[in-house]
């Protein structure tokens, strides 16, 4: 079979490799139907990130899948023919306090494996096998909009966290800037407008898809920060070192900044002092969110499903069959989300 594959650490070296058919034991085997492409993926294919399974130096790459399943072993909760979407994260072989309670997104000691990413195969195969307890059932109706779960399962665990903060923080939330119109973005703004909240977003770009993709959600566009108005909560998806203080600092009275990009490593002057004095007299919480639990992929399938289908597939801007699989992988301007059909 065919798998997508990468050389850790070696710039360049992504390939489509024949593979061993996969040994399935007491999994579910599955039929890939897509593979989704995220940021992640190209820093991985830079060699800036990712690590191989143990003993070996190349990582199949895909975390964003929907399958179908061929194979299900006696008493599971699937069977042949029905279309899933795999969990990425796999807990500590020794459990931490938080693995051992199947939180492993909020792992402690960080000795979890993660598929297409860190130490574990990903989901970029023709075929591979899926342990039913990191299986998540996808609707029929969805079909390749599957792939949209795993980064649907981040904002819906940032807007799980954003709840019990505005809890804490006597907080009723009406009014949220997204920054960036990206995948991640996009969602989290969906999320929101699904609540009947206020939504802002802000990107650099001024054509495109985006305003559009926005618009449709009945949310407001914005490309300068100046234009957006203060409000309840952030949800911050560029990992723009520039922009994160500018943001905070905008914001309203016991307002909640989530954090959901991982800035490169630049160095960015910024005025400690007046971000201290924003966050302490203002009484701000902002943190970081990273990776997702089952409760948020469930959640993600919720809200994807309650969602405009014909506005899912316009964020898959690009689908593009694995026999042209290497233009997937290729930035272009007007690009949302990618996805490689199988």
């Amino acid at each position: 079979m065919k798998a997508i594959a990468v050389e850790v650490g070696k710039p360049d070296s992504l390939a489509l490799e024949e593979r061993d058919e996969p040994s399935v034991g007491g999994g579910l085997l599955v039929e890939a139907v897509a593979v989704g492409i995220c940021g992640t993926d190209h820093e991985i294919i830079e060699g800036g990130h990712g690590a191989p399974p143990q003993g070996r130096t190349k990582l199949v790459l895909g975390h964003e899948s929907v399958g179908r399943v061929v194979e299900a072993p006696v008493g599971c909760a699937f069977a042949p023919g029905d279309l899933v979407a795999g969990i990425v994260r796999r807990p500590d072989p020794e459990p931490c306090a938080c693995c051992a309670e199947g939180r492993w997104d909020m792992c402690l000691n960080g000795r979890y494996v993660e598929r297409g990413i860190k130490e574990l195969d990903g989901y970029a195969s023709e075929r591979y096998v899926l342990e039913p307890a990191f299986a998540v059932g996808v609707p029929e109706e969805l079909g390749h909009t599957g792939v949209l779960v795993e980064p649907t399962s981040i904002v819906a665990k940032a807007w799980r966290r954003i709840d019990a903060f505005a809890g804490i923080n006597c907080l009723s939330i009406a009014t949220v800037l997204v920054t960036g119109a990206g995948p991640i973005g996009l969602l989290a703004a969906l999320l929101a407008r699904r609540r009947d909240l206020e939504v802002h977003v802000l990107d650099l770009v001024e054509g495109g898809p985006k305003p559009q993709l926005v618009a449709q959600l009945g949310a407001t566009y914005h490309s300068t920060l100046e234009s957006c108005p203060s409000t309840d909560v952030v949800i911050e998806s560029t990992a723009a070192p520039a922009l994160i203080p500018r943001v905070i600092a905008r914001t309203r009275r016991n307002s909640v900044v989530c954090l959901t990009g991982v800035s490169a490593h630049a160095t960015e002057e910024i005025d400690v002092g007046a971000l201290d004095r924003e966050l302490v007299l203002e009484n701000e919480i902002v943190f970081g969110s990273v990776n997702a639990a089952r409760e948020d992929y469930e959640s993600a399938v919720e809200n994807l499903v309650a969602g405009d289908t014909a506005w899912l597939e316009a964020v898959i801007r690009r689908r593009v069959p694995l026999d042209r699989w290497r233009e997937a992988y290729e930035r272009r301007d007007d690009d949302v989300k990618t996805v490689i059909l199988f």
